[in-house]
């Protein structure tokens, strides 16, 4: 009999699994060993329960059975199979089996699952020699087939359970990985934020055009789930640059139960592929994304003739991406419904040039509705802080919130982290749009203009605490109290000294 399975069990004991490569390969190198194995796990367990329910239904036959399982979510032909894998660990090629297994599930599944694994072998020399390389991937399927890590869904229950847990690997992985960790990883209580501040609704196209491994799409799928009883009526697109991320995406999605999605994998700003049957850019309700912090050779070359005239207010600085990523998400807008955050940093805010005039005409438009100033150390792989704009094609008013919330969170070693209620407090400052002492404020475009169209934060909210005076008085009286406290112990030394036989 199966018994119930916590997220914390299935977390620690997928996190036991790298042990196998720990101080052999380089975390960098080993996440994607792990994660892909985790996901093929999961189908095997998946695929073995469900047979193992017709069996009990329609009893053993095979070709019946056979015929039922070609309604599932995914078909898993018998050698792609992680037992099969298991079965022959113990024999040379175990990278060669296991790629061949990944390329029957891509070919079989191919509406769904085409091109995920073309990124990744385990038959590859980053594992070692053959010899090594094989009793590596015999540690990585015993580790798999561990009790702990039965992922049938008759013992895990929610199918949720699998997703955070590859999440929760994502997540661990980017706090070993340095700066490549932002190439892959939004913090998730910032992905909750920007989910929570842009409120997505049933029925709305969600857009995160620098989608990493899809987390800030998954929250956003989620806000809808909690909000609408479980609704599954939206539609989730993104696109990623990074072959391998990209992967991990699609994967990700997968393993969520997030059927109604596209993923495209490419470079959004030279090769936007997100389109209408038209070939002109797709336009969202929802568009959201941490796309990478001034990006260095972002496509400035090609701009200028940009057959989506997305760079119309001014083409971004040759080695700073910022605001080509901004314009390109603000073109990607639905027109009275399109509501937008992007993490980007404090530079964005202030920097002039081409990139003040980008921001004076976002601006006059109308389009910017919030700067959010976060603290610093929230992301992996920078300290820098950062700050979320929030733009809106249906704003109720013209003025622009300010929030300066960079002086609450929870502190960490390494990384800081918003609390519930930090996140909470901006939520609803945003939504409130009045003015708080320290924190908020709420100014008009007028405002903006005699800042020179500057959006730094400390020029609208004041957060200058006056230091307490002092009494110079009371301190003089503290002082000859605690000089009267030393004379009277030096006596009672001295006399101690004396009866010890030591000085006169």
């Amino acid at each position: 009999m199966n018994t119930p399975v916590s997220q914390a069990q299935i977390n620690k004991a997928v996190w036991n699994a790298c042990d196998t490569f720990r101080g052999t390969v380089d975390a960098s190198i080993y996440k994607d060993f792990v994660l892909t194995m985790l996901f093929v796990k999961y189908l095997s367990d998946v695929w073995q329960d469900h047979w193992e329910q017709y069996q009990s239904e329609h009893g053993d036959h095979p070709e019946l059975i056979r015929e039922l399982m070609k309604n599932e979510r995914f078909v898993l032909p018998p050698a792609a199979n992680f037992y099969d894998l298991y079965e022959h660990r113990h024999e040379p090629g175990n990278g060669e089996r296991i790629d061949k297994a990944l390329h029957a599930i891509e070919e079989t599944n191919s509406q769904k699952l085409a091109d995920v694994f073309q990124d990744i072998s385990f038959n590859s020399n980053k594992l070692g020699d053959e010899k090594s390389k094989n009793e590596i991937l015999k540690a990585l399927l015993e580790d798999f087939h561990r009790p702990e890590l039965n992922l049938r869904p008759s013992r895990i229950g929610r199918l949720d359970i699998i997703g955070n847990a590859y999440e929760f690997l994502i997540a661990q992985f980017a706090a070993s990985s340095g700066k490549k960790a932002g190439e892959f990883y939004t913090p998730a209580e910032v992905s909750e934020l920007i989910a929570e501040l842009l409120s997505p609704e049933e029925g709305d196209e969600i857009c995160d055009p620098a989608c990493g491994s899809g987390s800030l799409l998954l929250k956003c799928a989620n806000q809808i789930k909690n909000a609408f009883n479980g609704s599954k009526k939206f539609a989730l697109h993104g696109q990623e640059a990074i072959g391998s991320t990209w992967a991990l995406a699609k994967m990700n999605m997968f393993l969520h139960g997030v059927d109604n999605h596209r993923i495209e994998w490419g470079d959004t700003i030279r090769n936007p592929k997100l389109l209408d049957n038209k070939g002109r850019l797709q336009q969202f309700d929802v568009v959201a994304a941490n796309p990478p912090f001034s990006l260095d050779k972002w496509g400035h070359d090609s701009a200028e003739n940009d057959p989506h005239n997305r760079f119309r207010r001014g083409i971004p600085p040759k080695t700073k991406g910022d605001y080509a990523f901004i314009q390109h998400m603000v073109e990607t807008l639905k027109p009275k419904t399109g509501r937008m955050g992007v993490v980007v940093p404090h530079g964005v805010l202030f920097r002039g040039s081409s990139e003040g005039k980008i921001r004076k005409q976002l601006i006059e438009e109308g389009l910017l509705d919030a700067v959010i100033g976060l603290p610093e150390k929230l992301f992996f792989g920078t300290g820098i802080p950062a700050a979320i704009l929030v733009f809106r094609q249906d704003r109720q008013d013209d003025k622009v919130m300010f929030i300066d919330a960079s002086r609450e969170f929870q502190a960490g070693k390494n990384q800081n982290a918003l609390s519930e209620d930090n996140i909470r407090k901006i939520v609803e400052t945003y939504q409130a749009r009045e003015t708080v002492d320290k924190y908020a404020y709420l100014a008009t475009v007028d405002e903006i203009r005699e800042n020179d169209f500057n959006l730094n934060i400390p020029r609208y909210v004041d957060t200058f605490e006056e230091e307490e005076e002092i009494d110079l008085m009371a301190v003089r009286a503290e002082r000859k109290e605690l000089k009267a406290k030393l004379e009277t112990l030096e006596t009672e030394m001295d006399g101690y000294l004396k009866e010890l036989g030591y000085g006169a």
